[in-house]
């Protein structure tokens, strides 16, 4: 039987293709200057790589100019893994035998496609490959898929973990692009981080009871769920003066986190998708093809941790209990305080009032992609939600913009075929 994350809409396309005049619904916003990237697993036809995250990377990207739609194509990333060098050889792992399926961004004017398994891989903006990435061969562990840029500075904030020591290594690099500091930070031992947080000054680390298990090879991925490992929030000060204050909570896993921000007390606040123990082994189960990953659709909810460092306390509290994913924000508010935040629930688009928690919901015929927030000046500094918000209907082969304010539709991309589901996306602005 074919594995469900090889069928339906989770089903990878064969080929590479390109269109140009893309047909648009309503009138595109002549701000809207750029390309939207998408980035996910795509195997190549025939193959099955035992694991939907484990698919080779293929980016999908629409190019928006002067209110038309200039084209769409989409492009395997040549990684080394593609090209079919093993991850662990004879001369040890090879960092740049990944599939760099999961994020791509934009930092320094390079355009990274990343997974958390190893190098990040530079693209141009026409999609085509241009190599890994090691920053000048001063990195050499593996970069997450989610960095994080401090819209004050320009700095990369980013670490990589692994299944041996040091488990866990804390990366920054410049506003240029140079990477400048990497620390270890002491875990107990192989935890699969897959996110993380900062803050104005801290770092904020997600120690939590996933970790690496090479028995579990047999189901795709060598992770599995740890009852015994513990669960526990870190806050790390990012000027290097002291080590990490660790804040236990109740077991849990987060795949992707809001934001996090210090408030006038002091105190850590982060916003967060949270997945209780049997909700993730349910999750796992799908993404790894014993069940419809279809049906999971997300989390147990939006959750808020109130870090108290006087108290020594961590207070945790229920902010929705949609399950929703993919929460995102104006990334101008990285960090910072913001009022409002945006995530996916199969066929809804919701967006949050982080002060007051009322919601908005935009509803969608198809599964609704990870919502990419655009301002309408990024050099101005107007309101939080003055933009459009850009989703991937890949069922619906359809780009669809949302005025941010009211979550309206403003106008649709059609595309030539069908994205297959995937995982992050991007604006990268002319």
């Amino acid at each position: 039987m074919t594995a469900s994350y090889l069928r339906e809409n989770f089903a990878p396309v064969p080929d590479e293709i390109d269109a140009g005049e893309l047909a648009v619904e309503g009138a595109l916003p002549a701000e809207l200057n750029g390309r939207y990237f998408r980035n996910g697993p795509n195997p190549l036809p025939g193959q099955d790589p035992g694991h939907w995250f484990t698919g080779h990377g293929m980016l999908h990207g629409i190019r928006l100019r002067e209110g038309r739609a200039e084209w769409y194509r989409n492009r395997w990333v040549r990684t080394g893994q593609l090209e079919g060098k093993p991850f662990i050889g004879r001369s040890g792992i090879d960092l740049s035998a990944v599939s760099a399926n999961t994020n791509v961004i934009r930092h320094a004017g390079r355009i990274l496609a990343l997974v958390e398994s190893g190098l990040p891989y530079e693209v141009d903006r026409e999609l085509e490959t241009v190599g890994p990435c090691d920053f000048g061969g001063r990195l050499t562990t593996a970069m997450t898929a989610h960095p994080k840029e401090d819209p004050r500075t320009g700095e990369l904030h980013f670490f990589g973990y692994g299944f041996a020591p040091p488990y866990l290594t804390y990366h920054r690099a410049t506003a240029s692009g140079e990477l400048v500091e990497s620390r270890e930070v002491p875990v107990p031992g192989p935890t699969m981080m897959h996110d993380f947080a900062i803050t104005e000054n801290h770092v904020v680390w997600l120690d939590l009871p996933v970790v690496f298990d090479l028995e579990m090879i047999r189901e795709g991925l060598p992770y599995r769920w740890d009852d015994e490992y513990g669960a526990r929030i870190g806050v790390m000060p990012r000027n290097g003066d002291g080590g990490v204050r660790w804040f236990d909570i109740d077991p849990c896993y987060v795949f992707h986190v809001a934001n996090a921000r210090e408030d006038a007390f002091g105190r850590v606040v982060v916003d967060a998708v949270q997945y209780p123990r049997d909700v993730f082994v349910d999750l796992w189960k799908g993404i790894s093809g014993a069940s419809d990953p279809a049906a999971q659709a997300g989390g147990s909810g939006l959750h808020r941790w109130t870090l108290d460092p006087a108290a020594g306390t961590a207070k945790e509290e229920l902010l929705d209990d949609r399950p929703v994913e993919f929460p995102t924000i104006d990334d101008r508010r990285t960090g910072l305080p913001n009022t409002h935040l945006y995530a996916v629930n199969r066929q809804e688009i919701v967006k949050y009032d982080t002060g007051t928690g009322s919601s908005l919901v935009h509803r969608t015929a198809g599964a609704a992609g990870e919502a990419v927030f655009v301002p309408r000046n990024p050099d101005a500094a107007g309101a939080e939600d003055d933009g459009w918000i850009l989703s991937l209907i890949g069922s619906e082969a359809e780009l669809r913009i949302l005025d941010a304010a009211d979550l309206s539709h403003v106008a649709s991309v059609r595309l030539p075929r069908r994205v297959p589901e995937g995982f992050h996306g991007a604006w990268i602005g002319d």
